[in-house]
């Protein structure tokens, strides 16, 4: 009888079973159910439920940081609206699902829509806005009685807004007639409903819902029902869950990275041919993703914004943070000064590091010293500071200076 090729020595077997089912632990897998966020996934429903009821869903705006369930939450609810469509003839329904990623214009956003409408084909392009909002009205008339727009990443739109002020309106100003259009915007940036035009708040805003970080707690739960799937029976350590969710909860509560955590833990488990999974796995996924995720976001840093990080890194390692804007700003000047570089005026290198605050490589926390002392920034190091450095350090007009404040670092251990 034939037993099929020797693999015991082929470099793609593996004397170990670490995975029952990988697939739960990939990022566009949905759960089934979602308990950490019960209050908001009714908040949903309820802006949803005037469908059922012969008018338009309310418009809605989900945001809250990165990871936080948003997106698996309005599809969840979105299918369960789906089911009931399907069961009645009371709701026609059409849900058109895009992001807004690299659409910085209500013009572009309108052409992506229009592709998305169609299912293929080139976005046009090459007409005027409003010829451009007249197609994608004329894409929507095609569709069911009831639709719902729901527009991820919606905050990259900026300021030219006016599609999000048009589609709302589109069955009051008789762009269409006997349909019902909803938008649903989902965003990451706290800030972005702050910065709409007031119109487009008006038109937009029925309701809001705000994702907060998860919780350990949560965390856990969640990473539990996932690693009751994704791994075999008692492979997992007692405290390697706990740990993930602990890591994750102390940086930005995300069930995303607590996710990743856990399978990247599993992988390092397996690649060792180790049958299970402890706590330095745990660790050594944690330096791993952190490395990477700096990597990948010092590469669309700008050298500006590299200045404004290094200024903070010199102060870190100088143990003089947090710090005020004005003490960042003067080693600014010196370190633009060492590399003969262009210098920015003090405002503009607070808005570089603002930015920087906001993708994850600094604590920007704002204090007020009341009526007398007004607002300002307080700035530190986010990122492991060693690695940081490292990576500054491949930077070849970085280097000499960063080599300079590592052996500062070591000098001080």
């Amino acid at each position: 009888m034939d037993d099929g090729p020797d693999l015991s020595n082929n470099p793609y077997g593996s004397a170990v079973d670490i995975f029952a089912d990988e697939s739960v632990l990939k990022e566009d897998w949905q759960p089934a159910e979602l308990p950490e966020r019960a209050s908001e996934l009714e908040e949903i429903r309820n802006s949803l439920a005037p469908a059922t009821r012969g008018v338009n869903a309310h418009n809605l705006f989900l945001y809250g940081k990165t990871g936080q369930g948003k997106t698996v939450a309005i599809d969840h609810e979105l299918d369960l609206l789906a089911e009931y469509a399907t069961s009645t003839d009371d709701l026609e329904l059409s849900v058109v699902k895009t992001s807004a990623n690299n659409q910085s214009t209500s013009y572009q956003l309108a052409g992506h829509l229009i592709k998305e409408i169609r299912g293929s084909g080139p976005k046009p392009s090459g007409i005027d806005q409003q010829s451009m909002f007249d197609l994608l009205y004329e894409e929507l008339h095609d569709l069911n009685k009831t639709i719902i727009i729901v527009i991820d990443e919606i905050d990259s739109i900026g300021s030219n807004d006016d599609l999000l002020y048009e589609l709302p309106r589109a069955r009051k100003n008789g762009h269409l007639e006997d349909q019902w259009i909803s938008v649903i915007g989902i965003s990451n940036d706290l800030e972005f409903r702050d910065n709409l035009s007031p119109k487009v708040k008006d038109s937009l805003y029925d309701s809001e819902i705000e994702f907060a970080p998860y919780d350990a707690t949560q965390l856990t739960s969640i990473l539990e029902r996932r690693a009751d799937q994704a791994f075999y029976d008692g492979v997992l350590a007692e405290d390697v869950i706990p740990l993930c969710a602990a890591f994750a909860a102390q940086d930005e509560g995300s069930a995303r990275q607590a996710i990743r955590l856990l399978y990247k833990a599993g992988e390092l488990a397996l690649n060792n041919e180790q049958d299970s999974v402890a706590e330095v796995h745990v660790r050594e996924a944690r330096d791993i993703l952190e490395r990477k995720r700096i990597e990948e976001g010092m590469r669309s840093l700008t050298n500006q914004d590299q200045l404004a990080l290094l200024s903070v890194v010199a102060l870190e390692v100088a143990g003089e943070t947090p710090t005020r804007t004005r003490y960042v700003y003067q080693k600014y000047k010196s370190i633009a000064d060492r590399l003969d570089t262009n210098q920015l005026v003090e405002r503009r290198v607070r808005d570089h590091l603002q930015s920087l605050g906001m993708q994850g490589f600094l604590i920007a926390e704002s204090r007020n010293r009341g009526i007398q002392g007004g607002n300002h920034y307080r700035f530190e190091l986010k990122t492991d500071l060693e690695t940081t450095l490292d990576i500054l350090r491949e930077d070849n007009r970085l280097h000499d200076l960063v080599a300079d404040l590592s052996a500062a670092v070591n000098h001080s251990q």
